[in-house]
């Protein structure tokens, strides 16, 4: 009895190193408080799935109407109404004063210049002396020359006189009127240099240089000076390819030059040929300048008046551009639509230019024109001057 007892307390009371390392689990069956959170999350779960199902299963009858959205009011603009008028169309352009005759004076002999009748800057008629070479040379020649023809006349008439008595032959006539001829020929030419012995204004004008002094020896063709006649002035400007058929001989001109005389002028020629590096034309404008205040070589604006056109004079500041790039002007009709009309610019002042391609009578937007596009329907109100 006491053997069975003992080996019964050993098997119920374990070892105490095998209770030290045996794992334990924890076991929540036997503890209430802890099946407390998983009903109420799984409560919480099923509330919110009967909660979203219900519009399923109790559809509402009733439906609420949103409000639509109400269209924005049109843009307010300032118009202003234009009437398409006459105006001249004109062409400008930038030129150059030239003389109408500019020469070079050179000599037409070789010879010492014994005398010189002007200055520089003066001015001569046409056919003035301006120097004298020395005449010596050329004297003695044409007395040289003179002799030889009385000597040469005399053979021939001998030659002819014998040959009409039947004593000399042909031959000797024929060789005493060839040494005749040579003979007038030399006084031909002396008489030629002894006009040559003098340099002469080709036409009139003024002496802009005259290099000569009296006992200078000059050789044939050297250049002493040179004569330019300004009355009247030519006004030379380059024409663009485009504008060529716009302008005809004979139209009349404004010339301002940039010494700030303005003068009337004339179209006097039209080139024919374009300059292949500029493809432009010259033309040039005669202008009266008979007291030849007016110098050569200066620059000058030219104003040609072409044709009427009917056209508006709008501010530059309204000018836009559509999505293409075209130039143009919005304007309103009588319904309040905007409507972009291109343009084409006829002529240009400080204070606006002149268009064409609007119709006779518009009304401008002046102000808002860049808040707005064709096809747009605008408020349009008139523009308040300013004060």
């Amino acid at each position: 009895m006491t053997e069975t007892s003992t080996d019964q307390s050993n098997k119920a009371a374990p070892d105490s190193n095998e209770r030290s390392t045996s794992p334990r689990t924890l076991d929540f069956q036997s503890d209430t408080g802890a099946s407390g959170p998983v009903w109420l999350a799984a409560g919480l779960v099923v509330a919110i799935v009967l909660w979203m199902g219900s519009g399923f299963v109790f559809p509402t009858d009733t439906t609420e109407e949103v409000p639509a959205r109400a269209d924005p009011a049109p843009v307010s603009v300032a118009v202003t109404p234009s009437t398409a008028e006459e105006v001249t169309q004109i062409f400008r352009a930038e030129g150059q004063a030239l003389a109408d005759r500019d020469t070079m004076l050179r000599s037409e002999t070789s010879g010492t210049i014994v005398e010189v009748l002007v200055s520089k800057g003066e001015d001569v008629a046409a056919n003035a002396v301006i120097a004298r070479f020395d005449p010596s040379t050329n004297q003695a020649d044409a007395r040289r020359a003179a002799e030889e023809l009385n000597r040469a006349q005399r053979e021939f008439d001998n030659a002819q006189a014998l040959l009409d008595r039947g004593i000399a032959t042909a031959d000797r006539v024929a060789q005493a009127r060839a040494t005749l001829a040579a003979a007038q020929a030399q006084v031909a030419a002396v008489e030629q240099a002894a006009d040559n012995l003098t340099i002469a204004a080709p036409f009139a004008g003024r002496v802009e240089t005259l290099d000569l002094d009296v006992g200078e020896f000059v050789s044939t063709g050297t250049e002493v000076g040179r004569l330019v006649d300004i009355t009247p002035l030519t006004v030379a400007i380059q024409v663009p390819q485009q504008s060529l058929t716009r302008l005809a001989v004979g139209q009349t001109a404004t010339v301002t030059f940039i010494t700030g005389e303005t003068r009337d002028g004339t179209v006097s020629f039209i080139g024919t040929a374009a300059a292949a590096e500029t493809r432009t034309f010259l033309a040039e404008i005669e202008v009266a300048n008979e007291d030849g205040a007016i110098p050569a070589g200066i620059s000058a604006e030219v104003v040609i008046p072409t044709n009427d056109v009917t056209a508006h004079f709008i501010p530059s500041s309204i000018v836009s551009l559509d999505p293409d790039g075209t130039l143009g002007v919005k304007t309103v009709t009588s319904d309040d639509v905007v409507e972009f009309h291109p343009i084409d610019i006829v002529r240009a002042q400080i204070d606006g230019i002149w268009v064409t391609g609007l119709p006779d009578t518009v009304d401008m937007i002046t102000v808002g024109q860049g808040y707005v596009s064709a096809g747009e329907t605008v408020a349009p109100r008139p523009e308040v001057a300013e004060q």
